[in-house]
């Protein structure tokens, strides 16, 4: 079963947090979708894959950005309304 999210998360990050961590896991874990700014400092997570991978990903996630000054976390459901072609793509 597939499942979709929608995260958005505000703090400060490191410079290459995007590609090091998210992109990496995400490939790791076979989900496709996107991430990139949407405010200064206001990030945007839209993901798509197995419910366990989705899974996996939200718990390392959560520990990924423990040590980063996190301010708020949105995690919703979300319907599939891209094709991400099988990719997960950083957007600057």
């Amino acid at each position: 079963m597939n499942k979709c999210l929608k995260i958005v998360f505000s703090g400060t990050f490191p410079e290459d947090f995007f590609y090091t961590f998210i992109q990496k896991n995400a490939k790791k874990l076979n989900i496709e979708g996107t991430v990139q700014y949407i405010e200064k400092e206001t990030v945007k997570l839209m993901i798509c894959g197995a419910k366990e991978s989705i899974d996996a990903f939200v718990d390392l996630l959560h520990k990924g950005i423990a040590g980063v000054n996190l301010v708020d976390i949105e995690i919703e459901p979300q319907m599939k309304d891209k094709d991400y072609r099988g990719v997960f793509r950083v957007i600057e």
